[in-house]
Parts: C-alpha cells; sequence; structure tokens
C-alpha cells in the first residue's frame, strides 16, 4: 500500500497532552502494590499503566486542531481539548483500573476517530479493502517486558498481542493478556465453591474466579509443603535463659513462636596462619533493628579459637562498630573476627573458587505479639538448617559477567549455589506438588461442569483440562516469585524489620550476610504472601477481549501488521535481562515446560539474538555497538514498514547524557538508538518527558538517575524531505528548542531529565530532513546533531543575565569558576565591579564570606542557622535557593514550605518559584559537567520536591488568611 496517499489527522500525541497530570498520576502509582500487575512476578523497568494509558489513548485519537469540521475555531478545538483531557485524567487514575464504564468511554471516542480515518480514505481502493469501521484495529507491543502497554491496550478494548525474546516476558504477558480471557465470568472450580450454588455469579466478573481458585489451590499446597518438610523450619522456643536477657519477654515465657527469618553470615577461612583452619564470618554489618525502644544487635564472643554470636538488646555502645561487622572497607574487605587480620577480596575470591565459602547463623527473627523477637543460634536452629542436598537443583552455569552477577568472580557461578540447601529442598518440594495437584484441579473442574474437550493451554483451550493447566501455571509463578525471596542473596532491613528480595537492583548480588526466609510465617517472603500478590494482580488483569503473548526476535517479526504500534525497546549497554531472568528461568522451566515445550525449549533464557549491546558476548565495544546499531534498525524498519498508517508510532526511551568531552555531550545510547531509528526510515514528529520513576526507588535516593522516560512520537519518513544546511538546523534549534524547554520546566521536569528531554524537539528537526549538510559538503551524524543540541541547550540555561539579580549573578561566577574554594580578594573583587557591585558588599547578602585577604562562597553548611528572610536586609535567588535546599535537606518538606511561604511573601510567589527553578537548573547542569555528584543531586531534589512544597506552602497560607479574617 502506498502510505503517500493515505490520509492520517493529527493525534493528540503529536499536538498536545496534559504532560503535569500524567507525570503525577505515573510517579503515584510507583507506590501501589495491591492488584498492581508488577506484583504477579517481578520485572525490571516496568512503565507505569498510567503513562502506558495516556500514550496509548493519545496516539489513537484526533487531535481536534485536525478536525476543522467539527472544531472550526481555536476556542473550540481548545474546549474539545480540555473534554479530552478531563475524560483522560479519570482514566489514568489507579482507582478506575477496574471502572469499565471510563474504558467505554475511552473507546467510544477511539470509534470516532476511526470513522474520521475511514471517511477520509473511503475513495483509496486499498484502503477501502483493509479498513472497515465495524473492526477497530489492534495493539503489538513487539518488545513487550513486563506487559504494561499491551495489558493497558487490552483494557481500552483492543485485541493485543505481546512478543517478546526472553521466555520469562513471554510468560508474564500471557498471565496478564492471553489465558484470564479465556476463563472470564467464571466461577471457581474448587468444592469450597461447589457447594454454595446461590452465589451470585456477579461476584466472578473477569478473572475473580480464576484467582479464588489460584489461591484455593495454593493454600492446600501450602498445607502439605508444611507436613512434608515443616521440620526443617523450627518455631522459637522462649526459654527461661532467654527470658532472663530478655525480662519484657515473661509473659511468653515456654512458648513457641514462628520465626520470620534466620540471618545469616558467609564464612572463609581465615587469611592469619594461626587461624587458618578456620571458618570466619563475613558480616558488613551486626546491626538487626534500629527501631527506637526496639534496638537488637549482634554480639560476637570470642573464645580462643572458637566463637559464638549474641544478640543484644538496647544502644551499643560503639554504633559506629557494630555497622561495620567485621568489614574493613567498601568491596570485599573484612578482617578476621579472631585475629584482627585483614581479609581481602582477592584471598576470599581464591577461597570461593575452591568452593570453601560457608555460612554460620547469627541471629533468629521471630514473630512476636507486639512486633519483632530477636534471639541468638541454639542447637536446635543451627541443626535444622543442615539438610540433605535434594533430588533435583537447578545445576546450571551462570552466564554474564560480574557487573550484574556480583557473585562470579567469588566462584558462586551455577545457579545451585545461590540457593541452601533448606532452600533448595523448599522449592522442589512445592514444585512437586504442584505438579501432583494438576490431576485433583481437573477432576475438580469436571465436577463444576467444565466440559473434557482435552484441548490444552497452549492450544487456548476452554475445558478442564486447559483450565487445570492455567491454574498450575498460576501456582509455578507463586513458586517462581517465592525463589526470589529463598535464595542466599537475600538481606535483612534493620529499618523496615523485613526480608529483602533478591533483586533490590536489577542484578544478581552476593550477599555477605544474608536473610533466609521462612516459608510457612506470616512474614516477607512466605508462601501465602507470594500467593496474595499474585492472586490480587490476576483478579484485576483485563479479561474484556482477547490477547496473544509469542515469543518473536522483533528484528524479524511480521506481527505488526497493520497494527497500532507503542513500545519501550532495550536500551544500548543497558542490563542483560536475559542473563539475570535466568535465576526465574530455571524454577519455571521446572514447572511448566511441558505445558508450553516450545517455549522452554532452551536450557536457558535466549541470549545471542537479546538485543542489548555487551561486550562479553559480541566480542568487544565496537563490535557491541555495531550489534545494537543492525539489531535495532532492522527491528525499527520492520515497524516502520508494517504499522498502521492509521496511527504514530509510539516508543519509550531513556538513557542519560553522560559522554562529554572539550564541553561537548553526546551519549552513546542516545546515538545509537536514533541513528537506527533514522536508518529505519522513521523521523519524529513529537516528544513527551513522562516521569515513570519513583524518587524513592534504590537508585534514585543516592544518585542523579533518570526519573523520567521520553516518549518518541513518530512516523514513516516520505522520500521527499528537504535536505538541510548545519546553518539551518542550529537557527531551527534556536528558534525551537527554548521555548520547548519552557515549556517542559512549567511542568516540573527534574534537572537530570532536561538533558534528554533536549534531545527530542532537537532531533524532530533532525529527522524530519532528508539529510543535515555540512559546510563542507558532509553528511552531520547524529552524533554531531546530539553535540549541537546541548550546546543550544547550554546557551538558554546559561542565557539569564536578565532573570537574576546582581547578587546571585556574581555568586553564580564565582561558584562556576571556582565552586567552594577559596580565591584571592583582588580575584573577586574584579569579579563584583564587572557586575556594579562590591564584595563587601554581597557579604552583606550572606552569600560569600571574606576574611585575611581571601573570598569564597559559602557552602550550605556555613549558611546561616534558622535564617529568617524577613529579617534579611539583602535577599537575593541565590540565597533563597540555597537556604530552601538546606532547609529541604535537614528538616524536610514541611519545613521547606514554611520557608517557601515566607520568601514567596516577602519576594512575589510568580518571582520566586521562576527564578529559583531558573538557578536549581542552571547549577544543576553546571554540577553535572564538572562530576560534582552530591552537590547536583542537591538541586534536581529541589526541582522535584518543588510541586509538594508550592501545595504546602498554598496550604499554610490560606490557613493564615483565615486566621487573620477570623481573629
Amino acid at each position: 500500500m502506498n502510505n503517500n496517499l493515505i490520509k492520517r489527522r493529527k493525534k493528540l500525541i503529536e499536538v498536545s497532552i496534559p504532560l503535569k497530570e500524567i507525570s503525577k498520576a505515573s510517579s503515584r502509582e510507583k507506590s501501589i502494590r495491591h492488584g498492581h500487575p508488577s506484583t504477579l512476578h517481578l520485572w525490571w523497568a516496568r512503565r507505569p499503566l498510567a503513562s502506558a494509558r495516556a500514550v496509548i489513548f493519545c496516539q489513537i485519537i484526533d487531535d481536534p486542531s485536525d478536525v476543522p469540521e467539527e472544531f472550526p475555531t481555536i476556542e473550540d478545538q481548545d474546549k474539545e481539548r480540555m473534554r479530552l483531557f478531563s475524560l483522560l485524567e479519570e482514566i489514568i487514575k489507579w482507582e478506575n483500573t477496574s471502572n469499565n464504564e471510563v474504558f467505554k468511554l475511552a473507546k467510544k471516542e477511539f470509534e470516532r476517530s476511526w470513522i474520521r480515518f475511514c471517511d477520509d480514505n473511503e475513495q483509496h481502493p486499498e484502503a477501502k479493502k483493509l479498513f472497515r469501521k465495524d473492526i477497530f484495529p489492534s495493539f503489538h507491543d513487539p518488545f513487550a517486558g513486563g506487559g504494561a502497554l499491551p495489558i493497558e491496550a487490552q483494557r481500552f478494548g483492543l485485541t493485543s498481542y505481546a512478543s517478546d525474546l526472553n521466555p520469562i516476558a513471554v510468560s508474564l504477558n500471557k498471565a496478564m493478556i492471553e489465558i484470564p480471557p479465556l476463563f472470564a465470568d467464571m466461577p471457581p472450580v474448587h468444592q469450597k465453591s461447589l457447594h454454595n450454588q446461590t452465589l451470585s455469579t456477579n461476584k466472578w466478573i473477569g478473572s475473580k474466579g480464576l484467582a479464588s481458585d489460584v489461591v484455593f489451590y495454593a493454600n492446600l499446597i501450602r498445607n502439605e509443603a508444611e507436613e512434608k518438610i515443616g521440620d526443617n523450619y523450627p518455631k522459637l522456643y522462649i526459654s527461661e535463659d532467654l527470658v532472663n536477657k530478655r525480662p519484657d519477654l515473661a509473659p511468653l515465657k515456654g512458648q513457641k513462636l514462628n520465626v520470620t527469618a534466620w540471618i545469616f553470615a558467609r564464612t572463609v577461612e581465615s587469611s592469619n596462619p594461626a587461624f587458618s583452619n578456620i571458618k570466619v564470618p563475613l558480616a558488613s554489618s551486626f546491626l538487626l533493628s534500629t527501631k527506637k525502644g526496639q534496638e537488637h544487635y549482634i554480639e560476637p564472643i570470642i573464645n580462643g579459637e572458637k566463637y559464638k554470636f549474641e544478640v543484644k538488646f538496647g544502644k551499643p555502645e560503639d554504633l559506629e562498630q557494630v555497622k561495620k561487622g567485621t568489614k574493613l572497607s567498601r568491596g570485599a574487605n573484612f578482617k578476621c573476627l579472631l585475629s584482627g587480620t585483614a581479609i581481602n577480596g582477592a584471598h576470599i575470591k581464591k577461597e570461593g573458587k575452591k568452593n570453601n565459602l560457608g555460612c554460620c547463623l547469627m541471629a533468629i527473627v521471630a514473630e512476636g505479639p507486639k512486633g519483632r523477637i530477636y534471639a541468638a543460634p541454639d542447637e536446635i536452629h543451627n541443626a535444622a538448617f543442615k539438610v540433605n542436598e535434594p533430588k533435583w537443583k537447578p545445576d546450571i552455569s551462570i552466564s554474564g559477567t560480574g557487573r550484574y552477577l556480583v557473585g562470579k568472580p567469588y566462584g558462586i557461578d551455577r545457579f545451585e549455589q545461590l540457593f541452601s540447601n533448606r532452600q533448595l529442598n523448599a522449592l522442589n518440594t512445592f514444585s512437586d506438588l504442584i505438579e501432583t495437584f494438576e490431576e485433583r484441579i481437573f477432576n475438580d473442574a469436571l465436577r463444576s461442569g467444565m466440559n473434557n474437550d482435552d484441548v490444552s493451554l497452549r492450544d487456548n483451550g476452554r475445558g478442564a483440562k486447559a483450565y487445570s493447566e492455567a491454574i498450575k501455571f498460576y501456582l509455578s509463578l507463586i513458586l517462581d516469585k517465592c525463589a526470589d525471596y529463598w535464595s542466599n542473596c537475600c538481606t535483612w532491613s534493620n529499618t523496615r524489620h523485613t526480608l529483602r528480595g533478591t533483586f533490590g537492583r536489577q542484578a544478581i548480588p552476593l550477599a555477605w550476610d544474608y536473610a533466609e526466609a521462612n516459608p510457612f510465617s506470616s512474614s516477607s517472603g512466605n508462601w501465602n504472601s507470594m500467593t496474595m500478590w499474585t492472586s490480587k494482580a490476576l483478579a484485576l488483569a483485563p479479561s474484556n477481549i482477547r490477547g496473544y503473548a509469542i515469543q518473536s526476535d522483533a528484528s524479524v517479526q511480521t506481527t505488526s501488521l497493520l497494527k497500532i504500534i507503542s513500545t519501550d525497546p532495550p536500551y544500548y549497554d543497558n542490563v542483560p535481562y536475559a542473563d539475570i531472568s535466568d535465576f526465574f528461568y530455571v524454577w519455571l522451566r521446572k514447572s511448566i515446560r511441558n505445558l508450553y515445550p516450545k517455549l522452554f525449549a532452551t536450557i536457558t533464557v535466549p541470549k545471542k539474538e537479546e538485543l542489548v549491546a555487551a561486550d562479553h558476548r559480541q566480542g568487544g565495544k565496537e563490535a557491541a555497538k555495531n550489534f545494537f546499531i543492525d539489531g535495532m534498525t532492522n527491528a525499527l524498519s520492520r515497524l516502520a514498514i508494517q504499522a498502521h498508517p492509521a496511527f504514530p508510532i509510539t516508543i519509550f526511551y531513556a538513557f542519560k547524557q553522560s559522554e562529554t568531552k572539550d564541553s561537548e555531550t553526546s551519549s552513546t545510547g542516545w546515538e545509537t538508538f536514533l541513528s537506527s531509528l533514522i536508518r529505519a526510515g522513521l523521523k519524529i514528529s513529537g516528544t513527551w518527558p513522562m516521569r515513570t520513576e519513583l524518587a524513592t526507588r534504590l537508585r534514585g535516593t543516592t544518585s542523579n538517575a533518570l526519573s523520567s522516560s521520553m516518549v518518541l512520537v513518530c512516523q514513516k519518513r516520505n522520500e521527499d524531505e528537504e535536505i538541510i544546511t548545519r546553518k539551518e538546523f542550529r537557527r531551527k534549534l534556536k528558534e525551537t528548542l527554548p521555548l520547548a524547554i519552557r515549556n517542559l520546566s512549567s511542568t516540573n521536569i527534574a534537572p537530570v531529565d532536561v538533558g534528554q528531554a533536549a534531545i527530542g524537539p532537537g532531533m524532530s528537526i533532525f529527522s524530519q530532513a532528508k539529510k543535515v549538510v555540512k559546510s563542507d559538503d558532509s553528511i552531520m551524524s547524529v552524533k554531531e546533531a546530539l553535540i549541537e543540541i546541548n550546546s543550544c541547550l547550554y546557551e538558554y540555561l546559561t542565557d539569564d543575565e536578565n532573570q537574576f539579580d546582581l547578587d546571585t549573578l556574581f555568586a553564580i561566577t564565582l561558584f562556576e569558576t571556582f565552586g567552594y574554594s577559596e580565591i584571592p580578594y583582588g580575584e573577586a573583587e574584579v569579579c563584583a565591579v564587572a557586575r556594579n557591585i562590591s564584595v563587601d558588599g554581597v557579604c552583606k547578602a550572606g552569600i560569600i564570606k571574606a576574611y585575611a585577604g581571601k573570598v569564597k562562597v559559602l557552602t550550605r553548611d556555613e549558611l546561616l542557622e534558622n535564617w529568617d528572610p524577613f529579617l534579611d536586609n539583602r535577599i537575593c535567588i541565590w540565597e533563597a535557593t540555597q537556604y530552601l535546599i538546606k532547609s529541604l535537606e535537614k528538616e524536610g518538606e514541611v519545613e521547606a514550605s514554611q520557608l517557601l511561604m515566607k520568601i514567596n511573601n516577602l519576594m512575589g510567589q510568580n518571582d520566586i518559584a521562576q527564578k529559583c527553578r531558573a538557578l536549581a537548573y542552571r547549577l544543576f547542569n553546571h554540577c553535572e559537567k564538572t562530576k560534582q555528584a552530591d552537590e547536583a543531586l542537591s538541586y534536581n531534589g529541589l526541582i522535584i520536591a518543588w510541586p509538594d512544597l508550592e501545595r504546602m506552602a498554598a496550604e499554610k497560607q490560606n490557613i493564615s488568611t483565615i486566621q487573620e479574617k477570623l481573629f
């Protein structure tokens, strides 16, 4: 089909979207757990459902500006756009996830835009055959991953296709979009529900009946497992000896309490020759609980060549030493508990490769009536841990490098080594029980009235056989989820008093002191909890229309043909998920290989074709770069060729601008992806930064990690696009980029995201040209375009002579030139005179100090405590910004918001908001370039917190105003 002859109207996503509301809903969603698809099973770097819904909605709906026959005036168009935005704001609310009425309204809007398209092209002979008003196009995500986009497309009522190369990703999409519609609106089949035939069928709308059966059979399996292996998990006996140490436990004397977790330390033979026959603990901390009034810690008791552990209640005298355990410094650097001799990483690696790493039990955590109870190890619990090897274990090599598989350099290079024998026995026991329960579920399904058609789940069966396989499938996902909490890579949180799973970050870590969960407890990591998370996610899965999950390579797939496409592709040299997802694959394959033999045909997850630049696979950096560009070009070419002509393609992408050389910044991640995009024949027609990460995630709290993803709106580039010169490219950049950044700043985009946000409008210009020609007639590369874009961004961020007061400009000059270092008074005076001010005058502003012939900008620690802007006779933007950061970091948002209210009242609300944020953006940009990470983090944090500070300040102001009127 000749798409050039197809008429397509502009979509909302190409003109205007309620970005602030979308980002707010997306950010909020990261803290919502119950029922969210992310709780079904772990997958990394999921996109929020809110952003997925918003992108799909805005990708399909016509923008009113391109519907002049219905909305002839700008006022009419704005009114219609606001109506659509209001509907979208309801759609993206988490609370409306199962509100079918809201999604029906969205589907009506989809149909209106679709009918317009069909009418517009009714004279096109090919289009008339392919496009019917009564058949709405399907949706496809060729890099489906955790499935946020396919799930939300299905929720809108679109037939959804999800494809991925990784069998774990395909399995998760089967669990969310493929299996639930097969058994939609069906009551559960277990006997308990059959006895009550009067139950309203409305109770089992969607996947709720399926979820109920999962819970029922999971509970039976749990009970049988406890009968088989419960003795391996003894309870904590509250003995007289324990009561003597903890008199407050006297009411519990003689009771047996469920254990939450056992805390172990890895051990290695001492590096001291005198103790080389003794394995000593590698403990990164001896702290168990820091909760006020509930402080507990481990105290090693040394007796010659022997040692044991006691658990102490209360604050330790030497807190710093207890915090460090036997660690000497970062990394694998410890000391021998017996001699104090250093044990370095080389020694531990050597011993590990000889399989000499062991473990010792340091503490027991039990479930008390009023919180956690900590106790020292005893003979019973030490003996219970030492169980025999199971009949089956995942004796499979761990592939990849030590960057993401941290234990490999220490000899932990097989998956069986990631689990203790007790954990392996538990996983095997539950896996075997799941297998045996399949027949029982089948018989229950027959008794419930389900037909016996002998069609399997993989063939889309809907009878008793397929249903029993479906329950087995979800039970296996529960077990896979348990594996995350039943490994020797889990750790104990001494602040939250819970066990943390294996994947605190996108890697398989090595925990020096680890926590082993009790499968039969009622605390974190137990079987019942995993069942609850899985069933609640399943109960909210859309089941109104069929979905299909397929294993396929995105570079050769044909599924996208004439479909709406939205996707989140791999990011250059990002995490090799094929390596780390083997952790789950080895267990899921054991359980359900017979259900999907083709999907689980390989011993491990397919890796050769995974589209990521991995030096260890492709033979070096250059080869890895070429592999990624070629693979991504092929994948994007498939989209350009197959995408439905009625809709643009939307692509989520995020990669930090990190390479700076001679003031020229670019990014290999962006360069390779954009090169592929342009080579594939696509152009960018819109870009939107969306908040997709939670600021409190592991990386976000300690680094300037990206908090947003760029959504690129793309379409096939026409062959007749114009050729432009480098000079014209620069002129267009200077015309469009400042306005785009100002608009984004008004949505409170974080400074850390500005660099990648600027790429969108810049590359939109670049990609829409047939080519950009330099003065020597050579073709401008993507890397050169990125450097131009960043140069234009830097000019904009530093062009603020008219924004700031003279004191602030002086402080900026000193800080960007000398940082917080001292400089001679004369040099500072020269800078001051250039601003028509004096050093002494700026000193009165309280932002610099001059002494002994030296001048320096004050750090925030050097600023006054309890600063009151009303008592300051020379307040400036620099001062206001720094004090706001100081208050935010030391006292929190409430105090900082009160300070903001005072500054607003003194300086004018709009003025302070605009200028403080502008200064924070500029200083962040400077600190990023000069690698002042901590300083940059402070400016980024202020911008992220700004909406909450303004809201709280306004609320405080309103209360004050009301009180003034009353009194």
